[in-house]
């Protein structure tokens, strides 16, 4: 398992070029976080073993991921977006529990079955998340039914996850998996454990009674459009094995991060809606709840296709995480899938992208 100090493991692993423009990038962000308001807190439906829930969705606002402070993945800007100083108090954490859990209040109906915990890192790495603030959310949300926790494989243990088993509650651990090629990880998004750490992280969730929810990235920055698909294909049929759930996540371009750079340098397009669609069709006879949310759909910066289909495609790919059925993309066409066949056929490498 890699050890859970990532800025460590940055020289001689190939990262180091990655690494030293990353952080130059986001050394250009001068932006402050009040350490009290979390980053973002929405309601949404969301598909899981248990069927759909209304879900909860949190992401507090912490001294940021480790593995970001040391340059970070490529389409990563959820840092820039983090803390100065590298970490939250435990009393400012649970005051973000509870803005999210006041707007809970103000905008549903009842209370929502699923909670959904996410930072700008990893909930379980205690330097961003202590344990007793851990254990103090954990039973802030005992009585709902099924909870989620985001962490890079290093700092999944029994221990940790048993804090919130302990109450009954369904615990999931999501994990950015990102692709299943340990060379489009390394290369392309720059995340520096193996696909061989996910199984073992997978592994101790399941020895703590707890499930996995696999995320992956689709088109991360240097492939192709076919290449994103192939990989992305591959990737979720392998991941199945080891998470009930595998949440393919189009990239969006973030500020202050590799992926931006290049975009503004003509160097990068968001993947197409088509692509999203392609994936799930080829993946549907999977082992798992195959889903997408693509954020930004429809926007520049986002997954689009040509700007007139783009609200359509977007609510079937919605559709189809919900209800799992393919034959909803039976009902969305457009002109412009003709060009997203030419460019999947011809994009190369050294053309990319070959249409905007």
């Amino acid at each position: 398992m890699s050890e859970p100090v990532p800025e460590t493991r940055e020289h001689g692993r190939g990262m180091d070029a990655h690494n030293a423009v990353m952080r130059e990038i986001r050394a250009r962000n001068d932006a402050q976080y009040a350490p009290d308001e979390p980053t973002r807190v929405w309601l949404d439906e969301d598909n899981t073993p248990n069927g759909v829930y209304d879900s909860l969705t949190i992401i507090l606002n912490t001294g940021g991921c480790r593995w970001a402070r040391a340059g970070g993945c490529t389409m990563c800007g959820y840092v820039a977006e983090s803390v100065e100083g590298g970490s939250v108090a435990h009393d400012a954490l649970m005051t973000q529990v509870q803005v999210a859990l006041d707007h809970e209040a103000e905008e549903a109906d009842d209370v929502a079955g699923l909670i959904k915990i996410y930072t700008s890192g990893s909930f379980l790495d205690e330097r961003e998340v202590p344990a007793e603030t851990r254990q103090a959310i954990a039973e802030a949300f005992a009585d709902r039914e099924r909870v989620v926790v985001e962490s890079l494989p290093d700092f999944v243990t029994e221990d940790k996850l048993t804090d919130f088993t302990q109450h009954g509650l369904d615990l999931d651990v999501a994990i950015g998996l990102e692709t299943a090629t340990d060379r489009v990880r390394h290369d392309c998004v720059n995340k520096y454990f193996d696909f061989a750490d996910f199984v073992e992280a997978s592994e101790t969730a399941r020895a703590a009674a707890a499930g996995v929810k696999a995320y992956l990235l689709l088109k991360p920055a240097f492939l192709t459009e076919a290449e994103a698909v192939d990989d992305m294909v591959a990737s979720i049929e392998r991941a199945a094995e080891y998470a009930h759930t595998v949440s393919m996540n189009p990239t969006n371009v973030q500020r202050f991060t590799m992926v931006e750079q290049l975009y503004w340098n003509d160097g990068y397009r968001p993947p197409w809606l088509w692509s999203v669609i392609e994936v799930l069709r080829r993946t549907a006879d999977v082992d798992a709840i195959v889903v997408s949310d693509p954020v930004g759909a429809g926007s520049d910066r986002g997954p689009h296709n040509c700007g007139e289909c783009d609200e359509q495609v977007e609510l079937a790919i919605k559709d189809f995480s919900l209800r799992q059925d393919p034959s909803v993309f039976d009902e969305v066409s457009c002109s412009c899938e003709r060009t997203w066949d030419v460019v999947m056929a011809r994009e190369t490498g050294y053309n990319l992208p070959l249409a905007r």
